[in-house]
């Protein structure tokens, strides 16, 4: 327990942020030289053909030590943390024995996490949890998947009496900014299913995530001055709220749930020439998925035929789709990882993966990898915080499946 913990504070003391703008692989140097660290460490404790590619992925072996070959089970977490808030300098604060109380992040900058709007705490009264101090995100997506693996791996190696088969594991680059999977070599990894240690809450087991699509908008205007703009100007900005005006107010993340897809305007800007929105498409059926798509077409077509040909400009583009239809064959990993849990203490929790993970497209790719709880709640924000018996039992699950999947 003590190792897990110092490894979960010593990784989010590195400031491993993606950044969607680079052009460079992994996006940002802190990812690669992060990844050399931990290859460092995996084979400080003992793991077998430690290796960090030119992409700044980080692979190593836990070799069988019950004398057989199959199946190799893979676990993967990703080393970066969300570029849409700072992970700069965190400064964590562990709070023992939570009294269930609201918690005061930032005294000086009244930054409080009130009960009444993050309930999700009281399910930690008289735990030890950790927190932010306001400023920052706290890193525990995923640099806690990360430590609950590593802890895993070196509790097996420190006790050959835990029987278990070959396990591969992987830290992937990029997985915040959608480009995990972009130079995993599936073949080369040699696990014949996996599991992403990338989930929220203790008892979180995931085997479905949205179909997701982003797309660009561009709308062109012309500029005349304003007293004498009659007939002649063309507002680009009017045109782009007209279509977000146009979208359903409610289909929003801030208005939905559970299986309920949406549209979600991630970035706009303006001028009277030219005007830019970018959005999120998501849903977990792929019929709706497709109208969700055809309406956004639909939409540009109604505003090219006011405005004129040449107005607007959509790119539109898939990214994963739901891993549910690659998992399905195979349940029985799903039931490996639920029967796990239970051998833990873990209630198990299915509940659908309301975004994406590294997992959807590996399962993709060949590699059914379902999604297991890392711990954490409120990722990307200054309100993240983590359970330290949450990371307990994600390392003990982890053991739990290795034991599992030969026996």
């Amino acid at each position: 327990m003590d190792n897990l913990l110092k490894r979960f504070l010593d990784y989010i003391a590195v400031n491993t942020q993606s950044d969607p703008a680079s052009c460079l692989e992994p996006s940002t140097l802190q990812q690669m030289s992060f990844a050399h660290r931990l290859a460092d460490e995996l084979k400080q404790i003992g793991l077998s053909d430690v290796a960090v590619s030119e992409y700044g992925y980080v692979t190593a072996t836990l070799p069988a030590n019950n004398g057989k070959d199959k199946p190799v089970v893979g676990f993967i977490a990703h080393m970066d943390t969300s570029p849409d808030f700072s992970g700069a300098n965190i400064k964590p604060r562990i709070i023992s024995n939570y009294d269930g109380n609201h918690i005061v992040l930032n005294e000086e900058q009244n930054v409080i996490m009130r009960t009444d709007d993050f309930p999700e705490v009281l399910k930690y009264i008289g735990q030890d949890i950790i927190v932010t101090d306001g400023t920052t995100l706290l890193g525990a997506d995923d640099k806690a998947g990360i430590a609950e693996i590593v802890s895993a791996m070196e509790f097996m190696l420190q006790n050959p009496q835990i029987q278990h088969g070959t396990i591969k594991i992987c830290f992937t680059p990029d997985e915040e900014i959608g480009q995990g999977a972009d130079h995993f070599n599936v073949g080369a990894f040699g696990a014949d299913f996996a599991y992403t240690v990338d989930g929220g809450e203790i008892g979180e087991l995931e085997f479905e995530t949205f179909n997701a699509a982003e797309a660009t908008l561009t709308f062109y205007g012309v500029n005349v001055h304003p007293g004498y703009a009659r007939k002649k100007m063309r507002n680009s900005m009017r045109m782009a709220t007209s279509f977000i005006s146009m979208l359903p107010r409610h289909e929003t993340p801030e208005h939905t749930l559970g299986y309920e897809g949406f549209y979600h305007l991630t970035e706009m800007s303006g001028t009277v020439e030219k005007s830019l929105l970018h959005y999120i498409i998501r849903d977990f059926k792929r019929d709706r998925f497709d109208d969700r798509k055809r309406e956004f077409e639909h939409l540009v077509n109604k505003l090219i035929a006011e405005f004129g040909e040449g107005t607007v400009e959509l790119e539109m583009h898939d990214q994963y789709y739901n891993m549910r239809d690659k998992i399905e064959p195979v349940m029985h990993i799903v039931d490996l990882a639920k029967q796990a849990m239970t051998d833990c203490g873990v209630p198990c929790n299915i509940v659908p993966v309301r975004g994406g993970t590294d997992g959807a497209r590996l399962s993709y790719m060949g590699l059914p990898t379902p999604n297991i709880f890392a711990g954490g709640h409120n990722f990307h924000g200054k309100y993240e915080f983590v359970p330290i018996n949450s990371m307990q039992k994600a390392m003990e699950v982890i053991v739990r499946i290795a034991q599992l999947a030969t026996a």
